[in-house]
């Protein structure tokens, strides 16, 4: 993908703190209705923020909202602490949000969290997605307002425990600041893809992001441990499965990463290791610690109820898509030949309209496409209804319909 160079990027003003301070964080019923009287005395988009606490919570909660509005300024809204309503609390906001657009950076992270809460947009824009779609390598907030705007992002806190109390004051300047120059920044990304004719395509993703459903949680999750993949031993994978599952549940139950509570890495130790005491499992990296040394039965527990209740861990969630490409050229050659075709594509159209192939069409569907293709008199009609059905937007089937079509039928020869 072609990009501005990083040495010719105008070379940025540090932008240290918000135009007009840093806010009061609203915290009370009071102050957020003060909050929402402000924020609906400012005309156009909102820009919207939050903040969470990924790898200390086991929820995906917000911990702060930012919102920023034109002729209103900033306000920062603290969302917990409010018992079983904080939707009730937070309705003024929300109703105030639900007038125009939002204006986001990556706003697939923060509209569930939002979306928890009760605020939802009528209408979105996404800057990260924007600039994605512009063809720029570096779509992170900071290298986008450089770029586009010529300012310099204080950095330092977005992987901060957002959960803590009081929040800091440099804090609360990090994330007023990520609200700063939204507006702005949405104004120049918007120019640019005018300027490429791409406008319309990104109004069908912000919709399409915008009504997207959440992602189902997979039922096989403890799959995904970090270091299993040198587990070969179907008595060994259950104790992982035993061990992950116990994890999660006191994760769940006191709102704290898993892997704050119990390591992958001691997942793994423990299951192949397979001990029978607390001895033998204090040996062990990471239990010998004081805190694992508390928790000990509840580990011996389950690695217990893995060796008598050893139910096969292969009978998990049936997989309803292709298995991994790297197998394709042993199990289906056909099919793999028809990937590599429609890769070489995509990457060529790619390069020709400066979108990530990614962006072009999702890989999972291309995937699923090739796995199950069978020849067709009409290619493209067939190619057509399967993007279609599987989500991809008109702008993106216009472009890649033709570009299958050419690679799939005929069908690519199997190399020998």
């Amino acid at each position: 993908m072609s990009d501005t160079p990083a040495d010719d990027a105008p070379e940025a003003t540090p932008l240290l703190c918000p135009a007009e301070g840093v806010p009061p964080l609203s915290i009370s019923v009071d102050e957020i209705a003060r909050a929402a009287e402000q924020l609906a005395k400012g005309t156009g988009p909102f820009a919207v923020d939050a903040e969470r606490a990924s790898g200390f919570r086991y929820s995906n909660r917000a911990y702060l909202i930012q919102i920023r509005r034109t002729g209103a300024g900033t306000v920062l809204i603290d969302p917990v602490n409010h018992g079983n309503s904080p939707i009730d609390v937070l309705r003024p906001v929300a109703d105030v949000l639900a007038t125009d657009e939002w204006i986001l950076h990556a706003a697939d992270q923060d509209l569930p969290c939002l979306a928890e809460v009760g605020m939802r947009p009528p209408s979105l824009y996404d800057t990260e997605l924007a600039g994605r779609l512009a063809g720029f390598e570096r779509v992170n907030l900071a290298a986008m307002v450089q770029r586009l705007l010529g300012l310099g992002l204080a950095k330092g806190h977005g992987a901060a425990d957002w959960s803590k109390r009081p929040l800091p004051d440099a804090w609360l300047n990090y994330a007023a600041l990520d609200v700063e120059v939204l507006v702005e920044l949405r104004d120049a990304i918007a120019g640019i893809l005018a300027e490429q004719h791409k406008s319309s395509w990104a109004t069908e993703e912000f919709e399409y992001l915008r009504c997207a459903d959440p992602t189902p949680t997979r039922r096989d999750r403890w799959r995904r441990t970090s270091g299993i993949h040198k587990v070969r031993n179907r008595q060994t994978l259950a104790a992982v499965r035993e061990l992950w599952t116990v994890r999660d549940q006191i994760a769940r139950r006191r709102d704290i990463a898993p892997g704050r509570i119990l390591p992958d890495s001691a997942i793994i130790a423990a299951a192949v290791a397979d001990p029978k005491t607390i001895e033998d499992l204090t040996k062990l990296p990471i239990f010998g610690g004081h805190k694992q040394r508390r928790s000990a039965n509840v580990w011996l527990a389950a690695l217990e109820s893995a060796r008598t209740n050893p139910e096969p861990p292969d009978t998990a969630e049936p997989q309803n898509g292709p298995p991994p490409a790297v197998r394709w050229a042993k199990r289906k050659p056909e099919a793999a030949a028809r990937l590599d075709a429609a890769r070489a594509g995509l990457s060529e159209l790619s390069e020709k309209v400066n979108v990530p192939t990614e962006n072009l069409v999702s890989p999972e569907l291309v995937r699923r496409l090739c796995w199950d293709w069978q020849d067709s008199a009409d290619a493209s009609t067939a190619i057509e209804k399967v993007l279609r059905d599987g989500g991809a937007r008109e702008w993106q089937r216009t472009l890649v319909v033709p570009v299958l079509a050419a690679k799939l039928d005929p069908a690519p020869q199997v190399q020998n």
